[in-house]
């Protein structure tokens, strides 16, 4: 079992996400029937950026019958992007129908069929019920996206933001519609991750904010509600508690295996913080932290690690490219 399926599955892990983790009518949107014979005011769901979390994303909102198109600025980008959705489609179907052969095709086909690729947002976005922004952490990307879709979009269509580390109400301020902005924050492999952090920024409504987390619940997954904070609530607790570990290094209290056995074995966690920030990516890690000590600079939680800056310098960002805290071998 690979290091994502014990984070995923383990019970210690579904621990941790336990700890740190009316129906509306609106009479512009359009309306769908869900497998329980319950009216959605979303149909039609633009992503944008066809990467890992917006192909898992796409794949999730596919499969619980909502028409879905993918946004991204190439073709080669939208091919990846749907060879990883097949891909995932077809790992599920043979859980989910191991002995019925018919049906796993009926499934895959229909998934795929409700999907549609786009090079042009403003003409992805034209039908768009709720869009549901995955590209760059870069707030200049995101701001130059949300001018131009939301001259395209049409005036119901809620926009929200997959953002991690970036606050929902700046996004927002782009746009003309900052009451139908919200967050929509999945977690990674968006297909077998339960949890959605829904957002609700200073000027989103009350109204967007039910009908998001209502769409959580209709992609099967478990919402959770929450203010626009840094790093929501799953990044706000494990960034500084890993960070805090890093620290704990540099002032000579212990090293990291002996802290990761530590929290592994004393408080049941799946990974230490040293193998988490591995998994996570150090440069990924010293990217959210810069943005909250820049916006927060008195807040000591969010103060930048030498120990990381230095690991980052030297192009040691974890797992993904063999070397972190620790030396990884494919």
């Amino acid at each position: 079992m690979s290091i994502l399926q014990r984070v995923t599955l383990s019970s210690a892990s579904k621990n941790i996400f336990k700890v740190y983790g009316s129906r509306l009518v609106n009479s512009t949107a359009k309306y769908c029937t869900t497998n329980d014979g319950k009216e959605k005011n979303i149909s039609n769901v633009t992503v944008i950026g066809g990467g890992l979390m917006g192909a898992g994303i796409v794949q999730v909102a596919a499969q619980n019958d909502f028409d879905v198109v993918i946004v991204d600025k190439e073709d080669e980008y939208l091919q990846k992007c749907m060879v990883m959705v097949r891909k995932s489609i077809d790992r599920i179907t043979k859980k989910k129908f191991p002995d019925e052969p018919k049906l796993a095709s009926k499934f895959v086909n229909d998934t795929l069929n409700r999907i549609k690729t786009e090079k042009e947002p403003s003409v992805g976005v034209a039908n768009a019920d709720l869009v549901i922004e995955a590209i760059t952490e870069n707030l200049d990307a995101k701001w130059k996206l949300f001018e131009v879709i939301d001259k395209a979009a049409p005036k119901h269509c809620i926009f929200t933001s997959n953002t991690s580390s970036l606050p929902i109400f700046e996004i927002s301020k782009v746009t003309s519609r900052p009451d139908k902005f919200g967050g929509l924050h999945f977690f990674n492999p968006v297909p077998l991750m339960k949890l959605v952090e829904v957002v609700k920024a200073e000027n989103t409504s009350q109204e967007t904010f039910d009908t998001l987390f209502q769409f959580s619940k209709d992609l099967g997954k478990i919402p959770v509600a929450c203010k626009d904070t840094p790093g929501f609530i799953v990044n706000r607790l494990l960034v500084p508690y890993m960070m805090e570990a890093i620290r704990f290094v540099e002032r000579g209290h212990a090293n990291a295996r002996d802290i990761d056995t530590a929290m592994k074995l004393g408080a049941g966690y799946p990974m230490g913080p040293f193998e988490l920030a591995d998994y996570v990516g150090l440069d990924t890690i010293k990217f959210i932290v810069d943005g909250w000590h820049k916006n927060n600079p008195d807040n000591p939680l969010f103060n930048p690690s030498e120990m990381l800056n230095r690991c980052v310098e030297m192009g040691k960002f974890g797992k993904k490219n063999g070397e972190g805290f620790y030396k990884y071998t494919n």
